[in-house]
């Protein structure tokens, strides 16, 4: 009688941890399934913001090539042409050149020359043109040649590897990268010497800008203006990396790194 009450006491035991195992398995799958359901939906919320923003970025990028293209055709076919015929009348003017009224012509006639031929080098900047039909460096070169004429600092364009052509776009980016670093330095770095060089070292291409200006604390506390900001999202819109380097009173040094392919 005793074996046997025992026996009946071990097999419910048996039968509740069973079931209890069973309750705690089902519990455990549901709990997974959950987890894993709103893992999908934060990665799914993850990848629409990623996406939302991809597609910001190239909309904000696309908005602001447009603006400078609209600035150099309007440099171009309406500044220029209005200078150009300011100086037609000039030049038609009959007065004696030697008197002193002729020389005051003569000295706006030629100012009106060197600021046709400075708009007419600012809107070939500014232009895509010089990028898409003759490639990043020459037109990194043109640039160098452009804020050479300044006569501020030297500055020192150079190129290493085994050159190779780009996607168009990834060319115009580096280039408006190029620009965005030489305009901050010529506004902000009060520098005397520019280092501008394009490595091209298979399958990426680097493109680093150092100047020996006033530079920056670069601990987190140095609020990044606008510029900086720009050259980063420009990188990254092309899958490419921007790191800058500075320290205060010992320059600023921009790298930019871009794959060739992706």
């Amino acid at each position: 009688m005793y074996s046997t009450t025992t026996q009946g006491i071990i097999i419910f035991i048996v039968c509740v941890s069973f079931l209890l195992l069973l309750l705690i398995s089902f519990i455990i799958t549901i709990l997974y399934k959950y987890q894993q359901k709103q893992n999908a939906y934060y990665r799914g919320l993850e990848e629409l913001k990623i996406s939302y923003e991809s597609a910001m970025l190239e909309s904000q990028l696309e908005i602001q090539e447009e603006t400078i293209q609209n600035i150099s055709r309007e440099i171009h076919d309406n500044i220029g042409q209005k200078l150009s015929l300011a100086k037609l009348y000039l030049t038609t003017l009959i007065v004696d050149r030697n008197s002193f009224i002729g020389q005051k012509i003569e000295n706006t006639i030629s100012l009106i020359g060197d600021s046709i031929n400075e708009l007419s080098d600012l809107s070939r900047s500014l232009s895509s043109e010089i990028v898409l039909c003759e490639g990043l460096i020459k037109a990194l070169e043109n640039e160098s040649n452009q804020l050479q004429k300044l006569g501020l600092f030297k500055i020192d364009f150079s190129v290493y590897g085994d050159i190779e052509f780009l996607d168009a776009k990834k060319e115009l980016v580096l280039f408006r990268i190029a620009q965005e670093a030489l305009n901050n330095i010529v506004k902000h770095a009060t520098a005397k010497n520019i280092l501008l060089k394009l490595n091209y070292n298979s399958p990426m291409v680097y493109m680093d800008i150092s100047d020996d200006g006033n530079g920056f604390l670069n601990d987190g506390t140095y609020k990044k203006g606008m510029g900086l900001i720009h050259m980063k999202k420009r990188a990254e819109s092309i899958n490419g990396k921007c790191l800058i380097k500075s320290r205060q009173g010992c320059g600023t040094t921009i790298q930019i790194e871009i794959p060739f392919y992706e």
